[in-house]
């Protein structure tokens, strides 16, 4: 049948699902399952169980600002406990991926491109 056959990731026990958002921005932001797991376990381990806030923090932030090194990156703002929660995006052609998820007390630099 067309279409039946694992491809090659798949074969090797590598996730290849994916979500799919829309943030704010009207941009359609994609993250895969591997790339979340690679964020949660290597990247930022504080982040594990706060997918649900980074998919909000997408579609709800209070302040999106773009790069100044970088007009293809942009930070998503939304809070968490007593800490911002950073969503860093790089925006191509309508469309979008996250690079990373933390928390932090600080506002990384840019100039704002959307505030709440």
């Amino acid at each position: 049948m067309v279409g039946t056959k694992p491809d090659e990731r798949e074969r090797r026990g590598i996730s290849v699902a994916s979500a799919e958002i829309d943030s704010k921005l009207g941009k359609r932001i994609r993250i895969s399952d591997s790339y979340w797991d690679y964020i949660v376990r290597v990247k930022h381990r504080e982040m594990s169980t706060l997918k649900d806030e980074v998919i909000w923090t997408l579609k709800h932030p209070f302040e999106v600002l773009r790069s100044r090194k970088d007009p293809e990156i942009h930070l998503y703002y939304g809070h968490h406990r007593d800490k911002f929660l950073c969503v860093v995006v790089r925006h191509l052609n309508g469309e979008g991926f996250i690079i990373t998820a933390y928390l932090t007390r600080k506002f990384g630099e840019g100039d704002v491109v959307w505030k709440g």
